[in-house]
């Protein structure tokens, strides 16, 4: 049975993640508009992706006995400026949701409630993975700078993580 307080802190985390989500297919719009085809197959994956971590939240909220809820968005914004200020929004982005996975981690600590405790540290872990690969872009793009050919490999590199990424989850 999920207390109070954590059952709030939870449904906060599900519309973070959904947030994130539209985020992200925000991001997938703007790059796919502008070329940038990888990127864009890259955040469309991302999108998904955050989905996924929202109704993993869901389920567990229910099945804990709480009640998830489903909760009105805002509003992503629709322009990035540049590529390069799109991903470094990104890394802010997992920042940010990391430190409310922290957050709630600590809550779960607080109430005693190791099942939630376990359950958190899928997400724990799937933070310090989301946080490097965004660190990791964001160096490839220092890189290159704003040498166009150096953006045409970028897009290229980016699109075979995201083929690289749906290829070891078919295996898991």
């Amino acid at each position: 049975m999920l207390s109070e307080k954590l059952e709030k802190a939870l449904n906060k985390q599900i519309l973070i993640e959904a947030e994130s989500s539209q985020v992200y297919l925000s991001m997938a719009s703007w790059a796919e508009v502008k070329g940038l085809e990888g990127i864009a197959t890259f955040m469309y994956d991302q999108s998904d992706e955050e989905r996924q971590h929202m109704l993993k939240l869901i389920k567990f909220v229910n099945e804990r006995g709480g009640h998830a809820k489903v909760s009105t968005l805002k509003a992503p914004k629709l322009d990035f400026g540049t590529f390069q200020k799109m991903f470094k929004e990104l890394l802010e982005h997992e920042i940010f949701v990391s430190n409310s996975i922290n957050e709630l981690v600590h809550i779960t600590l607080q109430e005693k409630d190791y099942a939630t405790h376990n359950f958190l540290q899928w997400y724990v872990a799937e933070q310090i993975e989301e946080e490097a690969l965004a660190r990791t872009i964001l160096d490839k793009i220092n890189l290159i700078g704003n040498d166009k050919g150096g953006l045409y490999l970028f897009d290229r590199d980016v699109q075979m993580i995201t083929a690289n990424s749906a290829a070891s989850n078919t295996l898991e």
